[in-house]
């Protein structure tokens, strides 16, 4: 039996152990809540990097990070028309779930678009500039508008706030700035830089 002199002593030992191991246990879950933002971090990083980027919207979030982030916390993988059935099969193995077909609900899968803007027709509202979500599109107000092709991911938002109906999707082609000159090929018995001689001879 303690004596009633000991009780402060005692009273003050269980409030220490009380508070110390309510720190300890505080400490622990908050390192282990920041173990799994760093988790979820990376997955959500590894998901986004398997996405077309086009930031279309089409999947019902505001880019594609969102969608990554959504995916990672359950949401299904099969809402991404531009990056189709490639891009399932990719999420399917990386999140480890069924590779399901796309869901018509959100659109149909076709091949890469770009944006083209009739030049002629454009009164320069920047309506199209405001909606670019990958700044894509060059102009100011009440100047002609160009699209940045290489730039310009084929999302479609520029379309719909046109007020005059001048922007087209179409095919991606290759881009001029692409192209490079294929290098002299040496004729027989001569080198490459005499071809190049005599050619600048003629």
């Amino acid at each position: 039996m303690l004596l009633l002199t000991d009780q402060p002593l005692t009273t003050g030992l269980v409030w220490s152990l009380t508070l110390g191991g309510l720190f300890w246990g505080i400490r622990n879950f908050w390192r282990w809540l920041n173990l799994e933002r760093q988790q979820q971090s990376s997955i959500v990083d590894l998901v986004n990097r398997e996405l077309p980027q086009t930031q279309c919207g089409q999947c019902g979030f505001a880019g594609c990070r969102p969608y990554a982030r959504a995916m990672a916390e359950g949401e299904p993988i099969n809402k991404c028309p531009p990056g189709g059935e490639q891009t399932i099969t990719r999420l399917s193995k990386l999140l480890q779930e069924l590779a399901e077909p796309l869901d018509p609900g959100h659109g149909q899968s076709q091949p890469p678009l770009v944006a083209a803007i009739r030049e002629t027709e454009c009164i320069g509202c920047t309506k199209c500039i405001q909606a670019c979500p990958v700044d894509a599109i060059l102009g100011a107000p009440k100047f002609m508008h160009t699209v940045i092709a290489a730039e310009c991911t084929g999302c479609d938002l520029c379309v719909e706030p046109c007020p005059v109906d001048c922007i087209n999707l179409v095919p991606l082609q290759q881009i001029p700035r692409q192209w490079r000159a294929p290098a002299p090929v040496a004729q027989a018995g001569l080198s490459t830089m005499a071809t190049t001689s005599e050619w600048r001879a003629r």
